[in-house]
């Protein structure tokens, strides 16, 4: 049974920073592509961004670019995601999300909700203006 457990998330203000991070228990991180969704009252969860099983490919939403930043340490099975310059409408609950069984190569990322195997409880980020 595969679990991610997310933690970091908080009540800031206005351009503060907070890292969140999303530990896998139950099997090897080998070849889990992660990604990182939030969900606003009243919306969609939305992508936010995601990395590949190896690190080497890292994507992003256009409203989250050159500010958050997803990394992943394989051998702590651990997936964060530093946000910086934070503002009001980035007040969601964050979910972490894991695919299995992708490529050898390691380079695929993938941004479908979708697409995604597992899910973490989620975290819940206020940025107050």
């Amino acid at each position: 049974q595969v679990q991610l457990v997310e933690s970091g998330g908080g009540l800031v203000q206005t351009g503060s920073s907070l890292r969140l991070s999303c530990a896998l228990s139950g099997r090897s991180f080998s070849r889990y592509a992660m990604g990182w969704f939030r969900q606003a009252p009243g919306k969609e969860r939305e992508f936010v961004a995601a990395v590949s099983w190896r690190g080497g490919s890292t994507y992003y939403a256009d409203s989250v670019k050159d500010r958050f930043t997803i990394s992943r340490d394989n051998a702590k099975v651990t997936v964060y995601l530093q946000m910086n310059s934070l503002r009001p409408e980035d007040t969601a609950v964050y979910y972490c999300a894991a695919k299995t069984g992708t490529s050898w190569s390691g380079s695929q990322y993938y941004t479908g909700v979708v697409e995604y195997d597992y899910w973490g409880q989620g975290a819940q980020v206020t940025v107050s203006s």
